[in-house]
């Protein structure tokens, strides 16, 4: 009760002497209790808080102005970015007018009792006013009847981001105000100075990302109950590569060509080129899980970094692989260079008769093929072609056998040593066009 017979005393310091308090016609207080001051006269006499300026006429002008105090955290997780604002409104009420032209600052909770915009931020997810040491309110009345209303807010506010080039991306993020209950025909938005009605933001310092450009905008919402007035302002957020060329693509670089340094090491040197290999491909791993960490929550995206680590890891995984196929290569050549046990002149001995004897048979059987044919009486109950066709059948299979051999003899490698040497220039060459393709494609497409 106390409390309220003082809110009702600080607003009819401004009243006239001859009328009542009546602000919301309500009032409470002994007349004895009422002062004046010159100047006042009919101010707030049949004043109604529920109905808003010129109700039932045109739409009351609100103009706003925002002071971007800070922006704490930009969480690509949750796409949201929490920032603290100092929200000013304007507005004209006739009801408020009063003579002379002088401006006074009342008592922040005499709000309660004056007709205020129902202004709200879109897609704010949690949102909170100060209140430390009292509301952090602050109203100012015009001798014109203008009300300026300041609010500080700090408000944590959803911004879809497209992470594909993650992290040379840029990010346009959004701050949108809007009438919730008044639409177009009670209340019209405006920014009060256009782009220069936002101040602070050129001077926001961000641990990842640089304000590249803002602008505002004056728009409607369309909804189901009407068409609502709305102002936005756009910024774009640029994100600060350095931090990750040094975090993530010098190291992943680097142990690609760490990778490399197993084609100058012989083949004979099989432990040194196996625990090259196997590190590097461990290390790469390490990276790309460390790398991905950061951003557990948006795993479905595949992001610029995700390409590169991938680039980086084939690469790797790629020289492994040569040296496995080198190694095994001279290891069949060295089988095939192996002379066969025993006496070399027996067994060239052998192998003459094998030949002379094979020779010797394919003519005889070849002679008593012909003899045969000679003898066979031309009929169906006489003819039998399975020999025929057997012949037929292992032609086919010895063409086949031959073009197999032909091409497998394509894909042999004649010399493995030659497999490290062309390995020590390809590699690298594909490598830098691989690179070229990868920062020209995500630096300006």
């Amino acid at each position: 009760m106390f409390c309220r017979h003082f809110c009702f005393f600080s607003l009819c310091l401004f009243l006239p002497t001859q009328r009542r308090c009546a602000l919301g016609l309500v009032s409470d207080l002994h007349s004895s209790d009422r002062a004046s001051l010159p100047g006042f006269e009919n101010l707030t006499v049949g004043y109604n808080k529920y109905l808003r300026p010129n109700f039932g006429g045109e739409p009351v002008q609100i103009a706003m102005s925002l002071d971007i105090a800070s922006v704490s955290s930009i969480s690509e997780s949750d796409m949201d970015y929490t920032a603290t604002i100092y929200l000013r409104q304007h507005w004209t009420d006739p009801r408020l007018v009063f003579h002379g032209n002088k401006s006074f600052t009342l008592d922040a909770r005499l709000v309660e009792l004056l007709w205020v915009p129902d202004t709200y931020i879109v897609e704010s997810k949690r949102s909170f006013l100060h209140d430390v040491t009292v509301g952090n309110r602050l109203i100012r009345l015009f001798s014109n009847g203008t009300i300026l209303y300041a609010l500080r807010i700090t408000t944590t506010v959803a911004c879809n981001m497209d992470l594909s080039k993650y992290p040379m991306d840029t990010q346009t993020c959004r701050l949108q105000l809007e009438s919730w209950g008044y639409d177009e025909n009670d209340v019209i938005f405006t920014w009060l100075r256009g782009n220069d009605s936002v101040h602070g933001i050129e001077k926001l310092r961000l641990s990842q990302y640089t304000v590249e450009r803002y602008y505002t905008l004056v728009s409607k919402s369309q909804q189901e109950t009407g068409n609502y007035p709305r102002l936005i302002l756009q910024f774009e957020l640029r994100r600060n590569v350095l931090y990750f060329i040094l975090e993530t693509y010098v190291p992943s670089t680097l142990l690609v060509m760490l990778s490399w340094v197993s084609f100058w090491i012989t083949l004979d040197s099989v432990p040194a080129r196996t625990c090259i290999g196997v590190t590097t491909v461990l290390s790469m791993t390490t990276l790309m899980i460390g790398s991905r960490s950061s951003l557990s929550k948006t795993n479905c995206f595949i992001k610029a970094i995700d390409v590169y680590l991938g680039i980086c890891f084939s690469f790797i995984f790629g020289a492994l692989v040569e040296y496995a196929v080198a190694h095994y290569s001279s290891s069949q050549k060295c089988v095939a260079k192996e002379p066969p046990e025993g006496p070399t002149d027996e067994v060239t001995k052998e192998m003459e008769e094998v030949n002379i004897t094979n020779i010797l048979n394919s003519s005889i059987t070849s002679y008593e093929h012909k003899i045969s044919f000679t003898s066979i009486e031309i009929s169906s109950d006489n003819v039998n072609c399975s020999d025929l066709t057997m012949k037929t059948h292992e032609k086919i299979k010895r063409v086949l056998r031959n073009k197999l051999h032909r091409i497998m003899s394509y894909f042999t490698i004649q010399n493995p040593s030659n497999v490290d040497h062309y390995s020590k220039l390809l590699f690298p060459l594909f490598f830098m066009l691989v690179n070229v393709f990868y920062w020209v494609y995500y630096l300006y497409f």
